[in-house]
């Protein structure tokens, strides 16, 4: 896996279903967030929610895997053991498809 980029995790199944629970992204980024001053939620800035196409994915920039390898693994475990379809883009966000 390259250390530039991103790596995408979808919130589709392989067979293409949409992954429940619906607030998967969210419970994923918070899992790795740390605790700021007054208990304030501070997400990890290699990764980060969006959506695609409507279908809610955590983005993670490759360069974790150089940073925190062992964060970078549980992500893509993640994904690998909810059989979650991944990609890898160089642009992010992607551009628009015509």
């Amino acid at each position: 896996m390259a250390t530039t980029g991103k790596v995408i995790i979808q919130g589709l199944t392989q067979n293409g279903d949409k992954f429940r629970p619906s607030d998967w992204a969210e419970r994923l980024c918070g899992a790795v967030a740390s605790y700021g001053p007054g208990r304030r939620i501070i997400f990890h800035p290699n990764v980060k929610l969006a959506a695609i196409e409507g279908v809610k994915c955590v983005v993670i920039d490759a360069s974790l895997k150089a940073d925190d390898e062992m964060l970078f693994e549980f992500l893509l475990d993640f994904a690998q053991e909810n059989n979650l379809q991944t990609m890898t883009s160089d642009v992010f966000p992607l551009p628009e498809s015509a």
